[in-house]
């Protein structure tokens, strides 16, 4: 049974948005939020009539058109030749996971009242959610201000019936679904169409899917590192409370307490060690995942900051009687929040690929590639390879999206923040760091066989025996794609978080 979200005031979290996208919710307007949106397209209305200035796109062009006059009666038609000529995405679909919270977010943010719609506008797009009708959208055409013009002129199109939407499996033209569904095309009033194509939710729902991603990679980073760290036969010693006391930077004290607890109560770990010293890469696993942990915190404050925004232009206050064109549109704070995401992921991947590299090396007994019989059988050699190339590409797109900036509309708009370059950007890079995880965690657990009979903790042994019902130890070479991809479908499958709620309650020194 479905359950509902409804769109109020309330403040909405990255993370209850995941459990929107996730937990089977559909939207619903709150009543307070129908009368916002209500009172501020009547407040609209009237002083369109009401007055003889220039109101910007609203009875003017737009951006370097700004001083172009529009006679009343064309109004709507400005409206909808914004909505058309702005839908010029090009490149990959954008995906549908993402599509649905950009619907989300733009719903959101009209609900504040302060954007000149109608109400059956907003609850056409619910309508789109709801029924699980995801517009089809291109990933390049933004410049991240003003706002998303290209992507949200895409999203918006299946109101008036043009463009193209995914339902069911299929892509449709959008005027069969209103077909299908019995609804007749929106009729844009003046303001709409630069209410849906004005504002931040192209950047804002990547950002939203990424955080999200990139809070369960940092829990595995720790957990994956844990075990490698136990197989590799590395040293407790780096992560001591009383080190990281000293230099108390909370996301390295957090990454050690984790570290620290899930290896409670492992057989490897207490054992006598040979070595004084563990790489760096195993040895500084609370100063990089932890400088990473803060970072995501970080980008997570200004995201959830911005889905609460109203970014289009201009802005509509019916209480105070004014309308402010200003620049809430710009997507400045959300370029340099994604590309520094980015840089914070790609260094969890990078720390990652040199413990794999660690673990196939033969030093502390650990056989060579992690096979027997090593020179007929290659064994894992070349799983670090592929982590290799992976970790060599994050470095290309963690090159900032946000230093750049090419002036448009004949220079009326100078000075753009690239941020919609940053959000895919950034997608691709949480599909390598993924990867690059899931070939560290191939190479733990194969690690760990040859410690037998001896145990990690409980709780990573649990990991390790859920690893095993989906991929198996490999004595001798096998195809190791498809291990790969079931390693990476574990990454997504196995609910890292509750595991390290319930299985570290305790911490050891």
């Amino acid at each position: 049974m479905s359950r509902v979200h409804t769109i109020s005031s309330s403040i909405l979290t990255i993370q209850q948005i995941g459990k929107i996208l996730y937990g089977n919710y559909t939207l619903a307007l709150a009543p307070e939020a129908e009368e916002r949106i209500t009172n501020c397209f009547n407040y609209l209305q009237q002083k369109i009539k009401s007055t003889s200035e220039s109101i910007y796109g609203i009875n003017t062009g737009f951006g370097a058109l700004a001083d172009k006059r529009v006679s009343a009666k064309d109004l709507e038609q400005l409206q909808r030749n914004l909505m058309m000529s702005h839908a010029c995405g090009t490149g990959a679909e954008v995906p549908a996971e993402i599509v649905k919270i950009m619907l989300l977010l733009k719903v959101q943010m009209l609900a504040y009242g302060h954007s000149g719609v109608q109400l059956p506008t907003v609850k056409r797009l619910i309508d789109f959610f709801n029924r699980e009708v995801y517009p089809v959208v291109y990933q390049q055409g933004s410049l991240g201000a003003s706002g998303d013009l290209a992507p949200l002129a895409h999203l918006c199109l299946p109101l008036l019936g043009l463009g193209e939407a995914n339902f069911q499996g299929y892509k449709l033209d959008s005027k069969h679904i209103l077909e299908m569904f019995s609804w007749d095309p929106i009729q844009l009033k003046a303001k709409e169409g630069l209410a849906l194509l004005n504002g931040t939710q192209f950047m804002s729902a990547y950002a939203t899917y990424c955080l999200l991603q990139a809070e369960r990679l940092s829990a595995w980073a720790d957990v994956i590192g844990a075990l490698s760290l136990d197989a590799y036969n590395g040293r407790i010693e780096p992560f001591q409370a009383i080190l990281h006391q000293i230099r108390p930077h909370q996301g390295q004290v957090e990454s050690a307490r984790l570290v620290r607890q899930l290896l409670q109560g492992s057989e490897l770990i207490g054992q006598p060690k040979e070595h004084v010293q563990d790489p760096y890469s195993f040895r500084c696993i609370p100063q990089v995942h932890g400088a990473s942990k803060e970072a995501i915190g970080y980008a997570t404050s200004v995201i959830n900051t911005e889905i609460n925004a109203v970014t289009d232009n201009p802005s509509i206050f019916p209480e105070e009687d004014q309308i402010i064109s200003g620049g809430n549109f710009h997507g400045q704070p959300l370029a340099l929040a994604l590309d520094f995401t980015a840089i914070a992921l790609a260094e969890l991947a990078s720390v990652s690929e040199r413990r794999t590299f660690q673990l196939l090396t033969g030093n502390n007994h650990l056989p060579e590639f992690l096979v027997v019989e090593s020179g007929l059988n290659s064994g894992l050699m070349i799983s670090q390879y592929t982590a290799a190339s992976l970790v060599s590409q994050n470095k290309q797109l963690c090159t900032p999206a946000s230093i750049d900036t090419i002036p448009s509309s004949n220079g009326q708009e100078d000075h753009v923040s690239m941020g919609a370059n940053a959000a895919t950007k950034l997608y691709q890079v949480v599909q390598n760091v993924e990867a690059v995880l899931a070939i560290e965690l191939l190479n733990a657990a194969q690690a760990l066989e040859f410690r037998r009979p001896l145990r990690t903790s409980a709780t990573l042994e649990k990991v390790v025996a859920a690893f095993r019902e989906q991929v198996p130890f490999m004595a001798t070479d096998t195809l190791l794609h498809p291990h790969l991809q079931r390693s990476i479908s574990f990454l997504r499958t196995f609910k890292v978080e509750d595991l390290l709620e319930a299985g570290t309650a305790g911490d050891t020194e």
